[in-house]
């Protein structure tokens, strides 16, 4: 009998193979955080080791050290097709944008550009929908319109496994095989796995990364989880929420959704 971990895996393997036969051109988000680190993982094994299509890192160029040197050597292991696209500056964003949110909009600005520069009409995302409220209104096939926008008022259904994967020139679809996880799950599945983490999420000096973003807007959280183990323990009863080091989380309510809305991871 399947176990609550292998379940995940294999409904997750489901979808990467569905989008597989059912669109073109695919790429796959890495922000190099545990969720996508796990998503490249499932992919690894969804395809016997290879991932056979692009993994893509919109760099804002402002990731901590560590990230970068992540980035480069499991690239390397994994023998991913890396893509990295660059941002634009601050300037070129939405000046009515609180700060942090305008800096992290430079993402949604470098992956419309890489979009229209590699025709993808398929994006793999490693989203789950207890991350954020405005993420638990997402599907796991989502359609963006042709601008990168995202209409949340109108999703199509999803009954059954059944996902819209037609979409019509210019649109394309995003595809979130983690979003039925829990941060829980992420961390179990991480251990019994054995997947590489960036080391800021273990606690060093009493604090560490429970969420990893760009160095300049990312803050780290009291903490003495200092192995998997130990971060599983303080998941277990922590009221903390994940994104509580974020600091476009804690500017204006709407934020984060006009993020979203308009293209936005």
């Amino acid at each position: 009998m399947l176990d609550h971990l292998d379940q995940l895996e294999a409904q997750s393997i489901f979808i990467i193979r569905e989008a597989y036969a059912r669109l073109e051109r695919l790429g796959l988000l890495w922000s190099l955080g545990k969720d996508s680190n796990a998503l490249v993982w499932l992919c690894r094994k969804a395809f016997l080791g290879a991932v056979p299509f692009p993994v893509v890192h919109v760099d804002t160029g402002r990731k901590f050290p560590e990230m970068y040197a992540f980035r480069d050597r499991y690239a390397r292991e994994w023998n991913l097709k890396l893509i990295i696209g660059g941002c634009p500056p601050i300037e070129a964003v939405d000046p009515s944008l609180p700060p942090a949110a305008r800096s992290a909009a430079r993402k949604t600005h470098g992956l419309k550009a890489l979009l229209a520069e590699h025709r993808f009409n398929g994006i793999f995302a490693g989203i789950r929908r207890d991350e954020e409220s405005t993420r638990a209104k997402e599907r796991v096939f989502s359609p963006r319109a042709e601008s990168g926008q995202w209409d949340f008022r109108d999703q199509p259904p999803e009954f059954w496994d059944h996902y819209k994967t037609e979409v019509p020139p210019g649109v394309h679809v995003r595809i979130h095989p983690l979003l039925h996880w829990t941060e829980l799950d992420i961390w179990h599945y991480t251990k019994r796995e054995n997947i590489p983490i960036v080391p800021l999420y273990l606690a060093r000096d009493g604090r560490r990364y429970r969420s990893l973003g760009d160095s300049d807007i990312t803050n780290p959280i009291a903490s003495s989880a200092s192995t998997i183990d130990e971060i599983i323990a303080e998941l277990e009863v922590t009221r903390t929420a994940e994104r509580a080091g974020r600091a476009m989380d804690h500017e204006a309510e709407d934020s984060f959704e006009r993020l979203r809305a308009e293209g936005y991871m």
